[in-house]
């Protein structure tokens, strides 16, 4: 549609992206003669939709698929293409915007420039192969990279953009891998029991999830080479893709004189502070708000048409919701899901679906979502949040959705019971539920005699619920449920059972544990989370990461508190033995740090009590300087070697006891265990070590090394048991490493070892360390690898990166004087 002698009001558009081309849309459709409209464009072609540029990589889609404004279309409206023609700057006094061929007037303008993408500042971001994920442009350089034989891509970000960019590379062949600086995946839309199964997905998919890592450098020489993290890690890559987020993209309204903060900013009719200029998409910000997702963009659209139009109209923002485009990921989040303690959880898990399903609800209302696995009802759930509605009437059938509504509350039971016969119980082993019953019937009335018959429950433990259920159903009250007592009331599991389940299904993160074991809270609580973390670090020391948080503050300090709030301080002395240099360094620490009380402990150290929090990465580092370091005197691990002066000084002494308890040590010191342990060597039968109360102790004797085990000096009195009787030094050292390795892996959380060995035998201990030769190599190879990983001084490691959180918050004391 042309008008020769054209005497409409003059509208430019700056940008033709999809907020300006809906804008456009509404405006034509509603008053196509309004105005002579002039569309210019960076890109080389007119609006397509953006969000769909996922599939267009992957190759579900074309480009020619997701153009949503064709030549033909733009020519049927008659608007003004000056595609690949960037503006360059806009004269408000005279009305016109500047290209390299010209000046353009204008009556009305509309700044639609959308985002730019972040690129981190580090060194190499500069190289050739490194990109954004933006545009058709960057979608090319990804296929065309994708195509050399053997391409590697990294993607930096685990946000929506990056992992859709990195599904996509990975359908195309590439080996891609996705480093993100926080804990899980979509931190933002995503809780951590969402974020792993996503990971877990993603995962199976091939794809190298690598979270809370931080890049360092890009390396390469003339192009990229590889991601190197700060932690050293180097990923060879010839790709890498930035996806960390997006800033409004404001150069030409600043350098206009637009009023801009982190967007050009806009009243509730998209008017900028020039009355003729309008802004619409990423670039605006509204109320201090800023956009990226569609939804709220197109509603800016709307309003902006209708005001170009002068009628009345106002943006609102309203709730959005997230799925990601990702080929068979099912997931919905919406609303706020950050916890709070007004706020309640409703949680249901389906592990063997794969289903995650978390409502939020604040006052008798909705207000935020997070489903994965099963998002039917995401959009009926996101309408109760939208319209803040009361859920208090449905609160019992809630999580199951709309179709529940109005009926009964679930009955799990009456569910079992309803079962046909040939229903499957236990995937593992193929049991159906008429197995089941046919056991029972047959004088199977306990879960155990039940898993023996059929092996149901018996592999990877998951359907052990239900086979109880069925064993209810069937016996009615004369089932009796097992006396074991669950961890705590976040799950109906004992610790045996979440150590044995933790292996058998190689679950290695908290999340993982959660929902695979269906924790009935969203993220546990203060009496399973420390058990958990223990459990996972000493089964995959490589993989988990320690939770800080989910230790006691004793280890999280690492010292002990005392009554008064202060604490205490233990530098480890090697089998008791010490010198001249290290006394007066602990005698200038208890000067310089005013210590008012110095003891000399039963496990022959020092403790300096009554030190100020705030001195704590001080005084270390004064004691770290003198070669000491810290002796756990509060964690859950070795505590101390205690040790008599053997041959060296004693006229009974028959070995090097204290040469054996230093090497010992050395060995142990930094591990992790279920609870404290503590260990003594003694150089003759004489027992100056007292080695026989100790969890593991040591009686040298002229023949070699009597190693006994399971002593207790505490709350109980008990004498250590013969373990091995051994004639080298070697020797009592590996059986000793291979006890404790074998402790870890199998004891209770918070059970010292007298009591695990009462309960697993100590037989059962002998034929694993003793008797079995490659098994005690297993077990001290095993122990090896997690030292590498924790045996490290935390002292050190908190002077150097966390003095910040020894900081007094405040100085409660003078406040409440003044």
């Amino acid at each position: 549609m042309t008008h020769p002698t054209d005497t409409r009001p003059k509208l430019v558009v700056i940008g033709a992206g999809m907020a300006s081309g809906r804008a456009l849309e509404h405006l034509l459709d509603a008053a196509p003669d309004a105005y002579d409209i002039t569309l210019f464009g960076a890109e080389p072609r007119g609006n397509y939709n953006r969000i769909m540029l996922s599939p267009v990589l992957s190759g579900e889609k074309t480009y020619e698929e997701i153009v949503t404004h064709d030549a033909a279309w733009y020519a049927a409206h008659g608007v003004t293409c000056r595609f690949s023609e960037p503006v360059t700057g806009i004269d408000r006094a005279r009305k016109v915007v500047m290209t390299a061929t010209g000046e353009t007037p204008y009556d009305k303008l509309i700044v639609a420039t959308g985002s730019n993408p972040f690129i981190i500042p580090v060194p190499g971001h500069d190289l050739p192969g490194v990109i954004s994920f933006r545009d058709l442009e960057d979608v090319n350089t990804m296929r065309d990279t994708a195509a050399r034989p053997g391409a590697k891509a990294v993607v930096i970000g685990g946000g929506l953009l990056g992992l859709e960019a990195a599904a996509g590379l990975r359908m195309l062949g590439m080996e891609v891998t996705v480093v993100h600086l926080m804990g899980h995946l979509m931190e933002r839309q995503l809780d951590e029991a969402a974020g792993y199964l996503l990971r877990k997905e993603l995962t199976g998919r091939g794809i190298t999830i690598r979270c809370s890592s931080n890049t360092k450098e890009i390396v390469g020489s003339e192009r990229v080479e590889a991601l190197r993290l700060d932690d050293g890690t180097e990923i060879p890559c010839d790709l890498v893709v930035m996806a960390v987020g997006i800033r409004p993209n404001t150069a030409l309204a600043r350098e206009a004189g637009l009023a801009v903060g982190r967007g050009v900013h806009v009243d509730d009719q998209m008017c900028s502070s020039d009355a003729d200029i309008y802004a619409v998409g990423e670039c605006v910000e509204h109320n201090g708000q800023v956009f990226g997702l569609v939804a709220p963009l197109y509603d800016q659209a709307k309003v902006l048409a209708r005001a170009l139009l002068g009628e009345e109209a106002a943006f609102v923002p309203k709730q959005t919701s997230t799925k990601l485009k990702v080929t068979g990921v099912d997931l919905f989040s919406a609303g706020d899901f950050a916890e709070a303690d007004d706020r309640e959880d409703i949680v249901f898990r389906d592990p063997a679906r794969g289903v995650y399903k978390r409502l939020v609800l604040q006052e008798g209302r909705l207000i935020g979502a997070v489903m994965y696995g099963d998002t039917g009802d995401g959009n009926w759930f996101f309408g109760l949040i939208k319209d803040a509605a009361p859920v208090d009437e449905m609160r019992e059938t809630l999580i199951f959705g709309p179709a529940f509504q109005g009926g009964a509350p679930v009955d799990p039971m009456a569910a079992v019971a309803a079962l046909p016969d040939d229903t499957e119980i236990c995937g593992c082993n193929g049991v159906c539920k008429g197995d089941l019953v046919a056991a029972i019937q047959n004088g199977a009335t306990d879960l155990g005699s039940v898993r023996a018959v059929t092996k149901a429950s018996g592999s990877c433990g998951t359907c052990t619920g239900l086979v109880e259920q069925v064993l209810s159903a069937t016996l009615g009250d004369d089932f009796v449920l097992p006396s074991a007592q669950p961890i705590c009331g976040c799950t109906d599991l004992t610790h045996e059972d979440v150590r044995r389940l933790i292996k058998a299904q190689e679950l290695k993160s908290m999340p993982a544990v959660w929902q695979e074991l269906g924790w009935k809270t969203v993220d546990g609580c203060h009496v399973c989370r420390p058990p958990l973390n223990y459990y996972l670090l000493a089964d995959w020391p490589l993989d988990y990461r320690d939770d800080l948080q989910s230790r006691f503050i004793n280890e999280r300090k690492h010292a002990n508190i005392q009554k008064d709030g202060t604490f205490s301080v233990v530098p480890r002395m090697w089998g008791g033995i010490t010198n001249a240099a290290e006394l007066r360094a602990i005698a200038d620490a208890a000067d310089k740090y005013n210590v008012p009380t110095v003891k000399v402990t039963g496990g022959q150290r020092i403790d300096l009590l009554g030190v100020r929090g705030e001195d704590l990465p001080a005084i270390w580092a004064d004691l770290n300087r003198a070669g000491m370091v810290s002796g756990h005197a509060y964690s859950k691990g070795l505590r101390t070697v205690k040790t008599c002066v053997g041959t060296d000084h004693c006229r009974f002494g028959t070995q090097d006891s204290t040469g054996l308890g230093i090497k010992l040590e050395q060995a142990l010191w930094g591990s992790w265990t279920p609870h404290k342990v503590k260990l003594g060597v003694s150089g003759c039968p004489r027992n100056c070590a007292e080695a026989t109360c100790k969890d593991v102790g040591v009686i040298c004797v002229d023949s070699g090394y009597q190693i006994g085990v399971g002593g207790a000096a505490g709350m109980d009195l008990k004498e250590t048991e013969r373990l091995a009787a051994v004639t080298t030094e070697q020797e009592a050292i590996d059986i000793t490493v291979a006890f404790v390795q074998l402790y870890r892996e199998h004891a209770k959380y918070l059970d010292r070892p007298y009591k695990w060995i009462a309960k697993v035998g100590l037989d059962w201990v002998r034929e694993r360390v003793v008797d079995d030769l490659a098994g005690r190599q297993a077990l001290i190879d095993r122990f090896a690898i997690s030292q590498s990983v924790y045996q490290h001084d935390p002292w050190a490691a908190h002077v150097d990166k966390e003095q910040a959180r020894y900081a007094p918050l405040a100085n409660l004391k003078l406040e409440a004087a003044e």
